[in-house]
């Protein structure tokens, strides 16, 4: 599995544009993405410009094929100059669900 874990800082007066960008891009991955297991949105209790994103993909190659996706590209555009500060991602290696667990 490709795991990614992202933190999101968004600037306070865009964060529903966010929210809607964000929404369409993981519904997208989800729905249309065969290579994509999950992709969850979070938001933080503390601080509502901080987003999470944990996302799941069957391998290397499945993950490029999410960057080149229509509403990935959608998503890319939408929220040019809404981060207050640089995505922080992470990669991360599957330990539990078992991989060939994952449906």
């Amino acid at each position: 599995m490709y795991c990614l874990i992202v933190t999101m800082q968004i600037k306070p007066d865009r964060v529903e544009q966010f929210r809607e960008a964000i929404l369409g891009d993981a519904i997208g991955s989800v729905n249309d993405e065969p290579g994509c297991v999950r992709f969850d949105v979070l938001q933080d209790s503390e601080d509502e410009n901080r987003f999470y994103l944990y996302e799941i993909y069957k391998d290397a190659e499945a993950f490029e094929a999410h960057r080149q996706a229509p509403h990935f590209k959608r998503f890319f555009e939408a929220t040019d100059g809404i981060h207050s500060a640089a995505p922080e991602i992470k990669r991360c290696v599957n330990v539990y669900p078992l991989n060939e667990d994952w449906k």
